[in-house]
């Protein structure tokens, strides 16, 4: 086998893992490595999705006289047997060959905005790489330097976490929930919540993952679901309700881009009428499920304005979701009352 690129360098420790440091020019560790990506429709990857004016400010500072950089974070994927060979030679110097034909060996950890509009550039940028983590691992790893990240997407970070969870159900029924919804078939919310990756259905796109994990988290809290039931049982009800949400406002959820159903505030508000359908349930004695819903939401529902520019127009935060819920409440005691004065 022909190996054609040569990286000196030395052989050190990042905590407990075996690294290889060295530098090169940022060109060639642009043509020799990837990130990937999440691809929402596969569940495949685990990076953010490129940020392309964030790399062009990192291309601008680099070229400046006096730019520095920390090291670039890569991972040499296994196996390597026609791609690269890494050898000590002596006292803790080593040499990483590549055979240029492998093309990519590197997975980008962290540096995909540095390194992401550098291809051709040969300012010579120092790199760190581990050696034969797995894709799991590298998630890991990438979550920990970046979980505190400022603009890092919180979605992605949940979905990492729902990936290297031993059992999500039982250590975040929030997010085993919030998760079921985007990935069951029969859901309106199926492959429609933003996960920080990429996706070809993007402009489908309604809400993001993290904020269906805490509208469902306020709906486990309020009706101690999660004590109550498994959770599978309260990932159905609250499928059920979603069902029957997009069925009784069909045309608000047809136009999400037009109507503030599919928003934070509406999101938070509707899961919050959820909760409280599930105790009206429990006080009747009666299943939680769709039926019951379809015949209790209207009252809730019917009556609001859910455009851009209706009842909801200009609330947001907690005081916002709070006279959301007010109003959907309110909403609901008229239609008992009217339902009472003519019966």
């Amino acid at each position: 086998m022909v190996f054609d690129v040569e990286l000196r360098g030395i052989l050190g420790w990042s905590g407990r893992r075996r690294v290889f440091l060295g530098s090169a020019p940022a060109d060639l560790l642009h043509r020799m490595s990837f990130a990937d990506v999440l691809d929402e429709n596969t569940g495949l990857g685990y990076q953010r999705r490129f940020n392309r004016r964030h790399s062009l400010d990192f291309r601008k500072y680099i070229q400046q006289p006096r730019a520095a950089t920390i090291p670039l974070t890569f991972n040499l994927r296994l196996p390597a047997e026609s791609a690269w060979q890494l050898n000590e030679i002596k006292n803790g110097t080593a040499r990483l060959r590549i055979n240029s034909g492998a093309r990519k060996i590197f997975a980008q950890v962290d540096c995909q905005h540095r390194l992401g509009c550098l291809a051709d550039l040969a300012v010579v940028l120092p790199f760190m790489t581990f050696i034969g983590l797995s894709e799991k691992e590298e998630m890991e790893v990438f979550s920990i330097i970046n979980g505190k990240a400022k603009g890092l997407s919180r979605s992605l970070l949940d979905f990492h976490e729902a990936s290297l969870a031993e059992d999500l159900a039982a250590e975040r029924p929030e997010l085993f929930i919030a998760l079921h919804l985007n990935n069951e078939p029969k859901s309106p919310w199926y492959k429609a919540l933003d996960l920080g990756g990429t996706s070809t259905s993007g402009l489908l796109r309604r809400a993001s993952l993290r904020t269906m994990q805490k509208a469902v988290k306020r709906y486990l809290r309020q009706t101690k679901s999660s004590v109550k039931d498994s959770p599978t049982t309260a990932a159905r009800i609250v499928l059920d309700f979603w069902i029957a949400a997009a069925t009784v406002l069909h045309e608000a959820w047809q136009q999400p881009r037009r109507h503030l159903i599919n928003k934070g505030v509406g999101v938070y508000a509707l899961m919050t009428v959820a909760a409280d359908l599930y105790r009206e349930a429990e006080r009747h004695n009666v299943v939680c499920d769709r039926p019951f819903i379809l015949k209790r939401l209207p009252d809730y529902v019917s009556c609001i304005d859910w455009s851009n520019n209706g009842d909801l127009a200009g609330l947001g935060g907690e005081s916002g979701v709070k006279s959301a819920v007010a109003l959907l409440r309110s909403a609901a005691a008229k239609g008992r009352l009217k339902v009472a004065r003519h019966g």
